[in-house]
């Protein structure tokens, strides 16, 4: 929609010798004034055509309001009135933001309107509609009754009765308020808006990102999204974003700002910047260690021992007959995760002669002169019902060292999860049981060695398996 084709009626509701309700240093009349007041200011200054029904303290007859209100405009089903309102209840136990719309309009608008009044952080109660009881056909309140067949609307910012926060906040965040209405508006017609400098919010430009926009303002995507109450990152031109404060280190006030790339890792940056994994977890306010490329990473530079060097050398590995990524982390005070993330790899088969990049940070462990094969393992992954306990027995390893060999903290394991399983230490073979979608093939080549191996170890006479079936190695 156009913005001259928008026709908006603003009503302040109350005035003169009806000063509505009144408490807690609030007088209905003068604030529903004041609201409507900054509302024509700014629904002028944005360019769309607005009239309203007092701009004084002035008395009106329910008759004389309606009257200035379908004179305004005429009798234009496209003509939006929004009649402002302080709420007070007789229990006094009320508290919040309540919006009441006509019979003949949806609660599109008014639902739009609670979102908005909720991101100022007012508590919102919700829309509904009221009938009159001696004609359930018609609106119980004039307002909307009388004013057929315009969409009539009456916002009732709080309660300034209320036990709870709405008086102090009525009399200091109603022009927050009188914008977050604003804002719904604009996106219930479907008209660019612009955001009053400074105000915390910003209108998505063509070639915005989430990433973009967070650089902008010095906060996190993790940040915006959670301000916001989004799910992904897309975002489309002429959304409106509120922009959360910046977040600031207590006690320097200072903090780098990193953006995560393909193949990063929560534990490559905390190494990279001599920090820790809990640490970089806790300041960010991380429930997991997922990360997404383009994400941004807060890091405390009361933290940070050194910069990353752009110059530092990787260390290079090249893959030994009888290495597994296990062995080669184990062997590097790394994690097999990381040794993945770092060199991209898709799967844990490797071959002799492949490089493999060291992640940064990790300490070389000279390997025991006494033993020339490194141990050999394999990746399970957790399925459900599956504890630590099951899987050890499973493969004739003990919990202790699945949990040593993939760094767990504790027994918990989720559905997915990818485990390396060092071998047993105490066996010479491997007890594997047939899980769905095994085949001799791929269990062979998960532990290095072939079909007719396995198929003379167990003494089987063909290539078929069943789920369970218990398999030596």
């Amino acid at each position: 929609m156009n913005k001259e084709d928008v026709k908006i009626i603003l009503d302040a509701g109350h005035g003169g010798d009806d000063p509505g309700a009144s408490g807690n240093g609030i007088i209905e009349k003068d604030l529903n004034l004041a609201i409507t007041l900054y509302m024509y200011d700014r629904l002028m200054e944005l360019g769309i055509p607005v009239k309203i029904t007092r701009t004084t303290d002035e008395t009106l007859s329910p008759t004389e309001r309606v009257n200035r209100v379908m004179n305004a405009w005429g009798s234009d089903p496209n003509v939006i009135l929004i009649s402002n309102h302080i709420n007070a209840s007789a229990n006094q136990n009320a508290d919040g933001a309540e919006v009441i719309y006509a019979l003949r309009n949806t609660d599109e608008l008014p639902n739009l309107i609670l979102q908005e009044l909720q991101k100022e952080g007012q508590n919102i109660r919700y829309a509904y509609q009221r009938r009159l009881p001696s004609d359930p056909s018609k609106d119980y309140y004039f307002m909307q009754r009388n004013t057929n067949p315009i969409h009539s609307l009456t916002v009732e910012y709080g309660f300034l009765d209320s036990p709870g926060d709405d008086p102090t906040q009525l009399k200091n965040n109603y022009k927050l308020y009188a914008e977050a209405v604003i804002r719904a508006l604009f996106e219930y017609l479907n008209i660019p808006y612009e955001s009053v400098p400074g105000s915390g919010y910003y209108t998505v430009q063509s070639g915005d990102s989430l990433w973009s926009i967070a650089k902008k303002f010095n906060v996190t995507v993790d940040m915006l999204k959670a301000a916001n109450n989004l799910t992904n990152n897309a975002i489309t031109v002429g959304q409106v974003l509120k922009i959360p404060s910046p977040v600031e280190d207590p006690d320097t006030g200072d903090f780098l700002v990193y953006v995560v790339k393909s193949g990063d890792s929560l534990y490559k940056i905390a190494q990279s910047y001599g920090t820790t994994v809990q640490a970089l977890m806790s300041y960010n306010n991380l429930n997991n260690t997922t990360l997404q490329v383009g994400q941004q990473i807060l890091i405390p530079r009361k933290d940070i021992n050194q910069e990353p060097s752009d110059t530092e050398e990787d260390i290079i590995y090249t893959v030994q007959s009888g290495d597994s990524l296990w062995s080669i982390a184990n062997r590097y005070n790394t994690t097999v995760s990381e040794l993945r993330n770092y060199n991209n790899l898709t799967s844990d088969v490797l071959q002799v002669g492949q490089q493999l990049k060291i992640p940064r940070g990790s300490t070389v462990t000279p390997p025991n002169d006494q033993v020339d094969t490194p141990i050999p393992s394999i990746t399970y992954t957790v399925q459900s019902g599956d504890s630590l306990y099951k899987i050890a027995n499973r493969y004739n390893t003990t919990v202790d060292a699945i949990m040593r060999a993939n760094n767990l903290t504790s027994n918990l394991l989720q559905v997915g999860q990818v485990l390396v399983i060092p071998s047993s230490t105490t066996s010479s073979e491997i007890r594997y049981v047939v899980q769905n979608g095994d085949s001799l093939w791929k269990i062979a080549n998960r532990y290095n060695t072939t079909v007719n191996a396995i198929k003379a170890k167990n003494n089987l006479t063909s290539d078929n398996l069943t789920i369970g079936q218990v398999l030596y190695i």
